[in-house]
C-alpha cells in the first residue's frame, strides 16, 4: 500500500494515542482531522489557527487536510457512520448541500463563548462563519498597465492567450459564471448566456486551473496575467514578490461567507468544537486580517483596518453594501449539472 507523507503523519499519531489508551479503537484514537482548503487558505491556518488551537488545548494531536468542498462532501458522504474528517470548511454552495446531506452537527451554540460576538450574518446555527471571501479581479500590474475595472475586460484582444479562470468545482468558478451571465442578461437560474461568454473567452484563456490555488501558482509562474481571483488569494502571492494587484469590478465583487462544521459521527467532537472555537476568537481573526493573509473577519469585536479597510470596506456594512451576494440555495439547484457541462465544453 502506497502511503504519503499525511497518511504516515496520520497513523504515527493514532497508534502512539491507541498505545496511551489501549481502550480506544482506530476510530477513537485518530487525531482531529480539519479539511481546510488548499492554498492561501491551507497556509494561513497552519501557520495561525493550528498553532492557536493547539496553544489552547495542550497540543492536541491534528492533522490539517487540504481539499475542495466538493471532495470533502465526497470522503464523508462515503464513510458517514466513521467519517474520516472532523471538521469541514464550506463556502455557500457546498454548507447547504453538506446540511441537506445530514453530514453535519448543529454548533452547540450555548456553551460558545465566542458566537453571541460574531455578526448577524455569521452565525448560521448549523456551523459559523469566522470568514468572508471577496471575489474580483486579478491582475499583474507589470504586464497589464491600465488596471481592468470590468469583468468584460477579460474578452479584450490585448489578453490572448494570458487570461487564467477556474473549472467550477470552486465556489470562486461557479460563483464567476453566474456573475458573466448577468452581465449578459442571465441570472442564478439561467447561466446559458455566461457559457456562451466563456466560449468566446476562449482565445484569451491561458488555463483553467484545478481550484483557486492552482489559479494562484499561474500568476506566480507567470503562465497569466489576469483572472478572476479571491482577494485574500493574492495577498500571500504579493508577500512573496509576486507583481498583482486586485481590483473589484464595476459590476460588484463578490462577497460570501465561509462556514466550519462539526462533521456528524466525528470520534473527535470535543475538539472539532476546540478548534471552530479558536477560529472565532478575536486574536486569531486579527491576526488573519493582517498581512499576509488579509481574510475579512467576522468577530464583531475586531475592527476592520489595512489592507481590507483601504481596498474593501471598513466594515461589514459598508461590504454589504459594496459587494454581490449570491443566491446559493439557487445555484445548487443546477450547479452539478453546470459543472458537467463545463467539464465536457470548456476544453482549451
Amino acid at each position: 500500500m502506497i502511503m504519503n507523507r499525511r497518511s504516515l503523519i496520520t497513523t504515527a499519531l493514532t497508534l502512539g494515542a491507541m498505545k496511551a489508551f489501549p481502550g480506544l479503537s482506530y476510530a477513537q484514537a485518530r487525531p482531529l482531522v480539519f479539511a481546510t482548503f488548499t492554498g492561501s487558505w491551507e497556509e494561513a491556518h497552519k501557520a495561525v489557527l493550528v498553532p492557536a488551537f493547539r496553544k489552547a488545548n495542550a497540543d492536541a494531536a491534528m492533522v490539517l487536510d487540504p481539499m475542495l468542498s466538493v471532495d470533502q462532501i465526497a470522503k464523508v458522504n462515503a464513510a458517514k457512520a466513521n467519517p474520516p474528517i472532523d471538521v469541514m470548511l464550506h463556502d455557500p454552495g457546498p454548507a447547504l448541500v453538506a446540511i441537506g446531506q445530514d453530514l453535519v452537527e448543529p454548533y452547540p451554540v450555548e456553551k460558545s463563548a465566542y458566537y453571541k460576538d460574531l455578526i448577524a450574518e455569521a452565525q448560521e446555527p448549523m456551523g459559523p462563519a469566522p470568514f468572508f471571501q471577496v471575489v474580483g479581479l486579478t491582475y499583474n500590474p507589470e504586464a497589464v498597465k491600465t488596471p481592468p475595472t470590468s469583468w468584460a475586460d477579460l474578452w479584450k484582444s490585448e489578453f490572448k492567450g494570458r487570461v487564467g479562470i477556474t473549472n467550477l468545482n470552486s465556489t470562486l468558478g461557479t460563483g464567476w459564471l453566474v456573475e458573466i451571465a448577468k452581465m449578459r442578461g442571465g441570472s442564478e437560474a439561467n447561466v446559458d448566456p455566461g457559457f456562451k461568454a466563456i466560449e468566446e473567452l476562449k482565445p484569451n484563456l491561458a488555463a483553467v486551473a484545478a481550484n483557486p490555488g492552482a489559479l494562484a501558482t499561474l500568476f506566480q509562474q507567470g503562465q497569466i496575467d489576469i483572472s478572476p481571483g479571491n482577494f485574500n488569494a493574492i495577498q500571500i502571492l504579493k508577500a512573496r514578490g509576486v507583481p498583482v494587484e486586485f481590483v473589484a469590478p464595476k459590476e460588484g465583487a463578490i462577497a460570501f461567507k465561509t462556514t466550519i462544521h462539526i462533521v456528524k459521527n466525528s470520534p473527535n467532537r470535543e475538539l472539532a468544537f476546540k478548534l471552530i472555537e479558536a477560529s472565532l476568537t478575536p486574536e486569531v481573526q486579527t491576526t488573519l486580517m493582517n498581512p499576509p493573509y488579509l481574510i475579512v473577519p467576522t468577530n464583531s469585536k475586531v475592527t476592520m483596518g489595512g489592507e481590507i479597510a483601504r481596498v474593501l470596506a471598513k466594515d461589514t456594512a459598508e461590504l454589504k453594501q459594496k459587494f454581490v451576494f449570491q443566491d446559493w440555495k439557487k445555484i445548487n439547484e443546477q450547479r452539478s449539472a453546470w459543472i458537467e457541462r463545463f467539464n465536457r465544453e470548456i476544453k482549451i
